[in-house]
């Protein structure tokens, strides 16, 4: 899809102003938890919209460690694993869930949705594309989309050298190219790969 290439790769700085902003919206820890999901996780707009409250906890009220993306939510119809390994993201998905234990009237049911929309109920994959972009204007970052925290995702760990093939099966990509298409070129670091090549190649 064109939208996916042309969806902005955010910085860490802007990662940061985003989540700033969301702070000051309507439903702010929904928000954080949206974006921490998004770019610690790389999942698309569908998959989040689709995430059940179940998903990720527990029977003891405990965020599980481990998250089945199954076929039906996947482009694609592939499943796969998603790890809630990262600190932000698990502390901003159970700030969000204790609110909701607060706010709502009845206990939080395990089949509700996780990410629930300003009409209580769940988002379609249209709306949720409409929340992140409403995000990103107010952040200044009108290149940006819920895209972005996918391409961010993938980007990251192929700049930290991990390897594309682990990288490919955390996007749930059929192929290799594809993830390929997803990375945002560093000049940077091509800079410093041509450097470290020619460095090796002296006498």
């Amino acid at each position: 899809m064109g939208q996916e290439k042309k969806a902005s790769v955010l910085t860490d700085s802007q990662f940061k102003r985003a989540v700033a902003v969301a702070r000051g919206m309507v439903s702010a820890k929904r928000n954080v938890a949206l974006l921490n999901v998004s770019f610690a996780l790389g999942l698309r707009a569908k998959e989040m919209a689709s995430l059940c409250v179940r998903d990720v906890l527990a029977s003891n009220g405990d965020l599980k460690d481990e998250v089945l993306l199954t076929k039906a939510t996947t482009k694609g119809g592939k499943q796969r694993l998603i790890y809630l390994a990262n600190k932000e993201v698990r502390r901003a998905l159970l700030d969000y869930i204790n609110e909701r234990r607060v706010t709502e009237a009845i206990p939080v049911h395990p089949d509700s949705p996780l990410f629930m929309s300003q009409k209580g109920g769940a988002f379609s994959p249209n709306t949720m594309q409409m929340l992140f972009k409403r995000i990103f204007v107010s952040t200044g970052i009108d290149s940006a989309s819920s895209h972005s925290g996918r391409r961010t995702f993938a980007t990251s760990l192929i700049e930290r050298g991990v390897d594309i093939k682990a990288v490919s099966r955390l996007m749930g990509h059929s192929t290799v190219a594809m993830t390929a298409s997803y990375v945002e070129d560093n000049p940077a670091r091509l800079r410093k790969i041509c450097e470290e090549v020619q460095t090796g190649l002296r006498p």
